[in-house]
């Protein structure tokens, strides 16, 4: 129920206004509070701070065990609030907490840990922190429950060169963690099954995920891996991830133009139950390539069957050698394959699967992301490359969907090149 109409109701309900008080799950944002941008895209900070204080403080006495604060538009929002929410909301009953603050808040607001201590921290399962110093003290007992732990722009070490994670949470099953460097884990839970990791300026870092997770966390189910700078291709190695089934791999601008997608196969031969595969690339570069001539010319991996891979997706695909490798590679081997979506256009606004406007009315934003004159190039490109190399090696019991730009929002006129969907 919006806000706006459970304020109405709890004025002419007192049974809903005290069902209301002691509801425990809160979930605080501008957009759950009903509030809106002004033109300089901030929100009311005095509407903010207010509905929130008066919120808190109505639940105090009953307590609260799901708090999801959102002030990440709340640029000007004074910290001293945070911490007087925070002060109400831990307590011993709290199970689940996720605070995403503004940018600004990295080097500015360290989270009161110590809130966390005496018994508060006891219950708490997730624990979702973004832009802040979390520095917790080495040694005290907190978060026995922990379940899922997601760091993302949080400072941890004083010196901000962090180097190493140690985690005893016994129970912990999902781990999220982005930096701009690699770090090891020390992850003492054989109970990790979830693991999401990014990282923003390594050029190995696919490396260092493929040789030393399937000893770190043995028993994965689900990875997603994020590289923003990836210079060095992926070697073969002899480790398994031997519970794998969903792996997601993001490559971005970073990643140079002579970088062998057929490499991340390598992935593939580590992960004999996989059933999903997802490759995204980010449009931000084209590579120059020319026409690489029939099939006879594509290099091939060492035969190694997929028994277990059911549906890839690859969003961004492109013409490079080395990505029609990667996929025809895929095909001569995945025997249970389902499945394949191949998209030459990486759509941040079809996250509902609902393909390009010109064919989808019901989507959202009503027309599809903005493309320049050479990525519109590059993505019909890709679609020659599927056209030419891949369509005729899909098996008749494999769904083919490919998708590519959008005919009314990516045309190559003159006059849509600098029109933003």
């Amino acid at each position: 129920m919006p806000m706006e109409d459970s304020a109405r109701t709890a004025c002419v309900s007192r049974t809903f206004l005290r069902s209301w008080r002691h509801h425990p799950y809160l979930i605080l944002s501008n957009r759950t509070l009903g509030l809106k941008q002004n033109a300089s895209g901030k929100g009311d900070v005095w509407a903010f701070t207010t509905k929130i204080d008066q919120i808190l403080k109505n639940h105090s006495a009953a307590g609260v065990k799901t708090l999801e604060l959102d002030v990440f538009e709340c640029r000007d929002l004074n910290a001293c609030y945070l911490s007087d929410w925070l002060q109400i909301a831990i307590t011993p009953k709290i199970e689940s907490l996720t605070l995403e603050l503004p940018s600004k808040y990295e080097e500015e607001y360290n989270f009161p840990c110590s809130l966390l201590f005496g018994g508060n921290g006891n219950l708490i399962r997730h624990l979702h922190l973004t832009y802040c110093a979390f520095r917790p003290k080495v040694g005290i007992g907190c978060l026995r429950s922990l379940t899922k732990l997601h760091l993302s722009h949080v400072h941890i070490s004083e010196e901000d060169m962090l180097q190493m994670i140690d985690s005893k949470a016994p129970n912990l099953s999902t781990f999220n963690f982005t930096g701009d460097n690699l770090v090891q884990f020390s992850l003492e839970s054989l109970q990790v099954k979830n693991l999401g990791m990014a990282c923003l300026k390594e050029i190995n870092f696919l490396n260092y995920s493929i040789t030393k997770l399937p000893y770190m966390v043995p028993n994965l189910e689900t990875l997603t891996l994020s590289s923003y700078n990836e210079m060095v291709n992926t070697p073969t190695i002899a480790a398994r991830f031997h519970h794998l089934n969903y792996l997601e791999i993001y490559l971005d601008a970073g990643l140079f133009p002579e970088y062998d997608f057929l490499s991340l196969g390598s992935f593939l031969d580590a992960s004999p139950v996989l059933e999903t595969f997802i490759l995204s690339r980010a449009m931000k570069f084209d590579p120059v390539l020319e026409d690489f001539g029939d099939a006879s010319n594509m290099r091939q991996l060492p035969k190694h069957k997929y028994e277990s891979l059911k549906d890839v997706m690859i969003y961004g695909f492109c013409s490079a050698k080395s990505m029609v490798e990667l996929t025809c590679h895929i095909l001569d081997n995945a025997i249970s394959l389902e499945s394949i979506t191949l998209d030459t256009v990486n759509d941040w606004e079809d996250e509902e699967d609902l393909g390009r406007c010109s064919v989808a009315p019901a989507r959202k934003s009503g027309e599809c992301c903005y493309l320049d004159s050479d990525s519109i190039l590059e993505a019909n490109k890709g679609l020659m490359a599927i056209q030419k190399y891949i369509a005729a090696k899909v098996p008749s019991t494999v769904q083919l969907d490919v998708r590519g730009p959008c005919s009314r929002c990516h045309s190559l006129e003159p006059s849509r090149y600098e029109v933003k969907c």
